[in-house]
C-alpha cells in the first residue's frame, strides 16, 4: 500500500494518458494514480480501464458523466483519496506541463515539515518552457494581483501542481470551496493558509503541453479575476 496518491484530472487525453501513468509508474517512489475522467467521448477512460488490468490495486479510475469543472474533480478525488487513508495527496495534469519527476521533491518538502507543497514556477529556480510572452505575463501578474489583493504570501498563486499532507483536506469544508475553474487554484492555497497550515513552494520547471488541446479559455480567467475579490470578504471557517 502506497502512502501517496496522484489525482488526475482528464477531459480528452488519450495522447496523453498512458504515457503519463506509464511514467509515474516508473518513479522509484511508488505512488498510485486516481483518474477522474469527465466523460472524455475520445475514449481516455477506455485506455484507464484496459490499463487497470496491469497495474491493478495502484490505477483507479472515477468516471463522471460530463464536463464539470476542474474544482469539482478534485474534490471528487480528494474525497476519494481521504476514504482510502492515504497520506499525501497530489494534484498534477495530465499534459506533461507538469514533470512527474517532481512529485518526488513535493512529497520530500512535506516530509520536511510543509503542509502544503506548491510547485511554482515563479520562485527562484522555477521556469517555464514554450509559452508566449504575453501568457507569460499574464500568468506571472495575475500572482501579483492575488497576492495585493488576499495578502497571500505564495509567488505561484494560480499553480495546479501541488502535495497536500492529508490534515489539510481534511480541515477544508470542501462546501466552501465555490470555484471550480482557475479560481479553484486560488482558492485551496488560500483557505489552507488562512487555516493555519504551511504552505511551501518548490521551484519546478512549467513547460506548456505538445498533445493534445488546452482546456484554458476566457471564462476561466474572468472567474477567477472576480473570484479573488469574492475571497478576500470570504469567512474561512
Amino acid at each position: 500500500m502506497s502512502d501517496s496518491i496522484v489525482i488526475i484530472p482528464t477531459y480528452n487525453e488519450k495522447e496523453n494518458v498512458e504515457r503519463m501513468i506509464r511514467k509515474v509508474f516508473s518513479l522509484a517512489q511508488p505512488f498510485h494514480i486516481l483518474i477522474v475522467d469527465d466523460g472524455s467521448p475520445d475514449g481516455t477512460g477506455t485506455i484507464v480501464k484496459q490499463l487497470m488490468q496491469e497495474f491493478p490495486d495502484k490505477l483507479f479510475i472515477e468516471e463522471r458523466k460530463a464536463k464539470l469543472g476542474l474544482g469539482t474533480a478534485y474534490i471528487h478525488g480528494f474525497k476519494w483519496a481521504l476514504a482510502k487513508e492515504y497520506e499525501y495527496i497530489f494534484e498534477m495534469d495530465c499534459d506533461f506541463s507538469h514533470n512527474p519527476d517532481d512529485l518526488i521533491r513535493l512529497r520530500e518538502a512535506c516530509l520536511k515539515g510543509a503542509d502544503v507543497a506548491v510547485g511554482s514556477r515563479y520562485v527562484k529556480g522555477g521556469h517555464i518552457e514554450n509559452w508566449p510572452k504575453d501568457r507569460v505575463l499574464m500568468s506571472y501578474y495575475a500572482s501579483v494581483y492575488v497576492r495585493m489583493v488576499l495578502w497571500l504570501p505564495v509567488q505561484d498563486t494560480t499553480a495546479g501542481f501541488k502535495c497536500y499532507r492529508r490534515r489539510v483536506l481534511e480541515a477544508i469544508d470542501f462546501s466552501n470551496i465555490k470555484f471550480i475553474g482557475y479560481a479553484f487554484q486560488i482558492e485551496m492555497k488560500y483557505t489552507a493558509y488562512k487555516l493555519g497550515f504551511k504552505v511551501v513552494e518548490v521551484p519546478i520547471t512549467f513547460i506548456d503541453r505538445t498533445e493534445g488541446v488546452s482546456k484554458m479559455s476566457t471564462g476561466i480567467f474572468k472567474e477567477a479575476f472576480l473570484g479573488v475579490l469574492q475571497m478576500r470578504f470570504k469567512k474561512i471557517k
